[in-house]
C-alpha cells in the first residue's frame, strides 16, 4: 500500500506546506508506512498526480492535502479506479465534504486518518467534469463566483466578501430564464437557482438538503423559482438552513440521476467551489463510484448511531 499526500499550497489562508509535511514524514515515519509527498503548482495537477498513480493498478490511498477544490482534483483523477481510495486531510478554507461526517475536525488528525474505514461513495457529472460534494447553477453560483474579486479589496477578506458579492449580486438580478429537464418535465422559466447534492454542505454554511446521502444513487437537486428582491432574503435563508419544505410554492425537490439546464447565455457554474462556464448544463449521477475513507469510528449517515457518537 501507497500512501501519496498531494498538498495545495494555495488551499486555505496561508500555505500549510512545511506543517503539512512535517506531520506526513512524522506519522507515516513511525508507521514505516510507503508514503509519497507531491506540492501543485497549477489548476489541475492534483487530478492529474492521482490519475498517474492511479493508473499504475497499486493498491493506494490519496491523500487531498487542502480544502474541497483540493479534495474535487483528486477525486476527478482516482474516478474509475478501483485500487485507489481516497480523503481529505483539511486544511482549506471551507472543508465543506467532511461536515457530512458527526465530527469534521478529526480530518484534521493524520493520526486519525491513518486509521480509517472506507465508504462506496457516488460521484456526480457536471458536463464533462467530476463532483463530489455539490453543483448549482443560479444567484449561489454567481456570488460564490465573485467573492475572490472583492477579497482583494482593503478590508473585505472572509465573510464580508461573501456579503459584499451577496449584495451586489441581488441588485443585479435575483433570478435568470432556465430550460430545465427533470423526471420527464419540462420547466421553462425564471429560477433563483438550481442545486444538485451528493453532499450535504457548501459555501461555507448552506445545508440545503440535510438528509442528502451520497451512497443512494440519486442526487437531490432543489429548484428555487423566481422571488422578489424583498423576499429573496427569506428564501434563501431557508434554503441554507435546510427549510426547503417551509416554501413548497417556491422551492421544489427532486431526488434524481439527471437535470439538464439551458441558459440563454453562458453563465457561472459551481462545481464543488470550483467556477465553470457553461450555456448548458447537465448534472447527473456519474457511473463511476468512489472509495473514500475517513477516521475510524466516524459515521455519516443520519441514523441511531449518529446521535450515540
Amino acid at each position: 500500500m501507497t500512501h501519496v499526500f498531494i498538498i495545495n499550497p494555495v488551499a486555505g489562508s496561508r500555505d500549510r506546506t512545511k506543517e503539512y509535511t512535517a506531520a506526513i514524514e512524522k506519522s507515516c515515519g513511525s508507521r514505516g508506512l510507503d508514503y509519497r509527498i507531491h506540492v501543485t503548482v497549477a489548476p489541475g495537477d492534483a487530478t492529474r498526480i492521482a490519475k498517474e498513480y492511479a493508473q499504475t493498478g497499486k493498491p493506494l490511498r490519496l491523500y487531498a492535502c487542502g480544502g474541497d477544490g483540493t479534495l474535487n482534483e483528486v477525486a476527478a483523477g482516482a474516478a474509475g479506479f478501483d485500487n485507489a481510495a481516497v480523503t481529505v486531510f483539511s486544511g482549506g478554507s471551507g472543508n465543506d465534504f467532511v461536515k457530512l461526517f458527526n465530527e469534521p475536525k478529526a480530518f484534521f488528525d493524520l493520526e486519525r486518518l491513518l486509521d480509517c474505514e472506507e465508504a462506496q461513495f457516488d460521484l456526480l457529472r457536471c458536463n464533462d467534469d467530476y463532483a463530489l460534494n455539490i453543483c448549482s447553477v443560479g444567484l449561489d453560483a454567481r456570488i460564490g463566483t465573485d467573492v475572490s474579486n472583492y477579497k482583494r479589496l482593503p478590508f473585505l477578506s472572509g465573510f464580508r466578501a461573501y456579503a459584499v458579492s451577496a449584495v451586489v449580486n441581488t441588485i443585479r438580478g435575483v433570478s435568470e430564464h432556465y430550460l430545465v429537464e427533470i423526471d420527464g418535465e419540462r420547466i421553462d422559466g425564471e429560477q433563483t437557482m438550481i442545486c444538485a447534492c451528493n453532499g450535504r454542505f457548501y459555501g461555507g454554511g448552506f445545508n440545503p438538503v440535510p438528509d442528502a446521502d451520497p451512497a443512494d444513487g440519486l442526487m437531490d437537486v432543489l429548484l428555487v423559482t423566481k422571488v422578489s428582491r424583498l423576499k429573496v432574503a427569506a428564501v434563501v435563508g431557508k434554503y441554507k438552513d435546510g427549510k426547503y419544505k417551509q416554501y413548497p410554492d417556491l422551492i421544489r425537490h427532486f431526488r434524481t440521476k439527471q437535470v439538464d439546464i439551458l441558459c440563454d447565455r453562458a453563465t457561472p457554474v459551481n462545481l464543488d467551489g470550483e467556477l465553470r462556464m457553461a450555456q448548458k448544463v447537465q448534472f447527473r449521477i456519474a457511473e463511476e463510484r468512489l472509495r473514500f475513507f475517513y477516521p475510524k469510528g466516524l459515521v455519516w449517515q443520519k441514523t441511531k448511531a449518529w446521535a450515540e457518537v
